[in-house]
């Protein structure tokens, strides 16, 4: 599909069209930053519930005597429990304000993690795991759209890339606190692993009400005045505030006199309309599709398929994996406001793909060697960092921005449906596919994936770096 419709018509239409400003350094808003920061650390809890489940599973089936498929489907299902509240999120976030819904995701974090760790019985795990993805489903949507909302354009990209920072240190936390608690007793260890997860939603929920609300929502709901408060504090520079209310209330305008949102997203879209969401659907489908959370989650058996024994050694390489994870996501952080957003995806998903072909390889390996592991470790912390460095963060950062004011939580709230109901068909069938495919398989299934990535932002991604989000709709327009 051709995306000409930039403002500089002599540009490549796939190429930043933003003028010589924006090859300066980016300037910092810190009060947008610390807003931003606030919102996305609810993400954090996400990571962490996630991943737990790689090293607590290890004790689960000694103390409660879990099988392979419930293993399986305990870990996976979070991602589809949470199609509920990803769904919802949108409504919620238009409905009560981005504030209200992410303290709602604390509350629900807190009481998923308390059930956790009292879980006595595989059914009862599983309830505590679904109460945990409503939490989880509202904090994953609604924080990158507060971030992109709050943001000025000259730092957008790296306070919406803040919602994968937290999500991958909640990761690094999970893994630290698997080895660290690995030494408790059998039946203890791995309560207290979730148990960690109780208080922090608190603290969260109490910084998430100290910050202002949304612009954009307060402008949807006729509070000029208060809108353009918050404007002048997130904004770079008084006429950039006064800017961007007007861009905002003339979005409001157009959404008043238009159709359902709904009806516009997915009934009756216009082309425009057509191709954000194919391009926000697909960003969010590949980003799982290219295996991370099989990673994520199944990393100690790829290492001791690879050849390690120890609970130790393999728990150590899971920790490894969250914090290269956890400092390689810095490089798109910081350089996506810089580099733009397309070399940056560009450069993952082709790295992606090499990965995943070298982690095959070494899983193809007759006879385990001391060699292989190291191997097949390198590979994995390869993996993980092509990931990081660009689809992994992203992914959100790009699609809250490209969608339109009256479209974006709902637009928001459907590609990450997208997103976890992959991720939920790849985790609860990864140990079932390995049996069936060899676990190599797997991965070169994943590496073809990624390369179709590739392909996809080569030929569908306009850059982004420097426009205002409501000159979004100039780009997509033809």
């Amino acid at each position: 599909m051709a995306l000409d419709g930039a403002v500089d018509t002599t540009a490549s239409p796939l190429l930043d069209t933003s003028n010589a400003r924006t090859l300066e350094a980016p300037r910092r808003n810190m009060f947008a930053f610390v807003c931003a920061t606030l919102a996305s650390m609810t993400t954090i809890l996400m990571g962490y519930n996630l991943a737990l489940m790689s090293g607590a599973e290890l004790f689960m089936r000694e103390d409660i005597g879990l099988t392979d498929e419930q293993v399986e489907v305990l870990s996976g299902s979070m991602n589809v429990f949470m199609l509920a509240s990803i769904l919802a999120a949108g409504w919620a976030a238009d409905f009560a304000g981005r504030r209200a819904t992410l303290v709602l995701a604390n509350a629900f974090l807190m009481v998923g993690a308390l059930a956790m760790s009292l879980g006595g019985s595989y059914a009862a795990l599983m309830v505590a795991r679904f109460v945990t993805s409503l939490g989880v489903g509202f904090a994953v949507v609604v924080a990158p759209v507060y971030a992109a909302e709050i943001a000025p354009a000259s730092s957008r990209g790296l306070l919406t890339s803040l919602v994968d920072v937290f999500i991958t240190g909640g990761i690094l936390l999970s893994y630290v606190s698997n080895y660290a608690l690995a030494g408790l007793p059998l039946w203890l260890g791995w309560r207290v692993m979730f148990a960690v997860g109780v208080l922090p939603p608190v603290l969260l929920a109490a910084g998430v009400l100290a910050m202002p609300e949304s612009p954009r929502w307060l402008a949807m709901r006729g509070r000029d005045d208060e809108a353009h408060a918050v404007l002048a504090r997130t904004s770079d520079t008084p006429a950039e505030a006064d800017d961007r209310l007007e861009e905002i209330k003339r979005a409001v305008e157009a959404q008043a006199g238009g159709a359902g949102v709904w009806t516009e997203l997915l009934g009756r879209p216009s082309p425009m309309v057509r191709r954000i969401r194919t391009n926000v659907l697909a960003l969010f489908f590949f980003q799982q599709a290219s295996g991370i959370d099989a990673i994520v989650l199944y990393s100690p058996l790829v290492f001791k398929k690879a050849g390690m024994s120890s609970n130790d050694a393999i728990l150590g390489a899971t920790i490894a994996v969250g914090v290269v994870k956890t400092f390689s996501i810095f490089v798109a952080t910081f350089l996506s406001d810089r580099l733009g957003r397309r070399p940056l995806l560009l450069a993952s998903s082709a790295s992606l793909a090499m990965t995943l072909i070298s982690l095959g390889i070494t899983l193809c390996i007759g006879e385990t060697t001391t060699m292989s592991a190291a191997a097949c470790v390198a590979s994995v912390l390869a993996f993980v960092t092509a990931f990081s460095i660009g689809l992994g963060p992203l992914t959100p950062a790009y699609s809250a921005e490209i969608l339109p004011l009256r479209l974006r939580a709902q637009g928001t709230s459907l590609g990450i449906a997208v997103n976890r109901l992959t991720c939920g068909i790849l985790s609860m069938t990864f140990i079932s596919l390995a049996n069936s495919i060899t676990m190599a398989g797997c991965f070169f299934l994943y590496a073809s994936t990624a390369v179709a990535a590739w392909v996809f932002v080569y030929l569908r991604l306009p850059e982004t770096k420097g426009r205002s989000l409501e000159d979004m709709e100039v780009l997509f327009a033809k």
